[in-house]
């Protein structure tokens, strides 16, 4: 397993500081990329946009590589920077404001890379890290099941060994972004006859390929991001498998970690403008809107405008603190659940108290309308819930094994998976 601390943990006496490595991305970052918003996942665009917009993001993240500041805390015999979470905090802050390829970062970085790096063979690090810092290689997790809901490790797509090669039989949903992606990174049954956390595998799963039929799935809002993967009799190599056959939730445990780091904004692999409110001192948003409206001076939305910019106060030091302490050794991994736990709440709240500031003009559909948007931001605040791991996973995570409460009692426990009732397949 690769050792992820911190490298001022590891040691590294040749390291430039942190206030040079600021001042360097600060001119390098005004040099080479535009004024604009980070390019995340957009639901109002066309096919050809939409693949325009990918091309664009990779061509942000070759222009960063190629600027020294890809994977400023991946390792350098994988392509990258090798320095520390204060490093890429400092280049966080800097790059707030700028167009920035945030939709490469979730899950290609973090949990994909991330997991590579614990887990991966030297080849398979070699092979795909570097090739995922240059933009070259855009990663998904296929977790989620027709029939599984939040239950990952219920999987029942099935993988059986042939010789050199495993055969796999299945499906996988709710993948965002497939459809433009490269490469997966899968969970799947290898094993029946033992309980179901101790038959599963990790493979990397090439998207494009023979016996692989990716479809998308259209919501009621027009958005086409989620995607549905059907496996039929799909051939995938041995040297894709990722760690030991049948202990596939020994790197899902990790795998999960790394997932809520990322949506708690603590990850040491993802960089970018930070997604709870921008780097210090900017102004909220929020704010903005209530100036924008004209009801800044209502002693209510003053009120509300309060507890959102604490929110956001509170959310940045929390996730700095938290990610500080694990590097530390201060904090249990498991502590990331809190960090995931308050951006969703944190997120929820925002949503809700920008709507009540905008009243009506929450339906606008100008360009110019301070409002746009918001909307539909309201009515879709509640993914933020559940993408990443459900806040009902996260609260369980903290009082299992963060706060030392007695498990939930479970049926399944010590029974092999194939004796276990299972609800019926989705139809396709």
């Amino acid at each position: 397993m690769t050792d992820v601390r911190a490298p001022e943990a590891i040691g590294d006496g040749d390291m430039e500081s942190v206030e040079s490595f600021r001042l360097r991305a600060r001119e390098w970052l005004a040099a080479s990329l535009r004024k604009g918003e980070p390019l995340g996942f957009r639901r109002t665009l066309s096919e050809d946009q939409e693949l325009a917009f990918i091309e664009r993001a990779r061509e942000l993240q070759r222009k960063i590589h190629d600027g020294g500041f890809a994977g400023i805390c991946f390792p350098r015999e994988y392509g990258g920077l090798g320095l520390t979470p204060a490093h890429l905090a400092a280049f966080n802050q800097e790059s707030a404001g700028y167009e920035y390829p945030t939709i490469l970062q979730v899950p290609t970085f973090s949990p994909c890379a991330a997991v590579l790096l614990e887990f991966g063979t030297e080849e398979q690090k070699l092979r795909h890290v570097p090739a995922m810092l240059r933009g070259d290689e855009i990663w998904m997790q296929f977790l989620s099941e027709p029939s599984g809901g939040s239950d990952v490790a219920g999987a029942l797509t099935t993988a059986v060994r042939d010789g050199d090669e495993w055969v796999v039989n299945g499906s996988k949903i709710w993948t965002s972004g497939a459809y433009f992606s490269d490469y997966g990174l899968c969970l799947l049954r290898t094993n029946w006859d033992v309980p179901k956390h101790r038959g599963l595998s990790v493979f990397i799963i090439k998207i494009e390929q023979p016996g692989l039929e990716l479809q998308r799935i259209e919501m009621v809002n027009g958005s086409r991001e989620f995607c549905q993967e059907f496996m039929t009799d799909l051939r995938v190599p041995d040297s894709c498998r990722v760690g030991e056959v049948d202990d596939g939730w020994t790197i899902g445990i990790r795998w999960m970690f790394h997932e809520r780091n990322a949506m708690g904004g603590g990850s040491i692999y993802v960089s970018g403008p930070p997604s709870h409110g921008g780097s210090r001192g900017a102004t909220d948003p929020i704010f903005v809107l209530a100036q924008r409206t004209g009801r800044i001076a209502d002693a209510v939305v003053r009120d509300r405008l309060g507890e959102a910019i604490a929110m956001r106060r509170v959310h940045t030091e929390l996730s700095e603190r938290i990610g500080a302490g694990m590097v530390a050794g201060a904090f249990p991994d498991t502590i990331a659940a809190v960090a995931r736990l308050m951006t969703a709440m944190s997120e929820v709240r925002r949503h809700t108290i920008a709507t009540e500031i905008a009243g009506p003009a929450i339906a606008g559909w100008d360009a110019d309308d301070p409002a746009t948007g918001l909307g539909l931001a309201y009515l879709n605040r509640q993914s933020s819930c559940i993408g990443g791991g459900t806040t009902e996973m996260a609260r369980n995570n903290i009082s299992e094994r963060v706060l030392g409460m007695p498990r939930e009692i479970v049926m399944d426990k010590n029974v092999p998976y194939r004796d276990v009732p299972k609800g019926p397949p989705s139809p396709r």
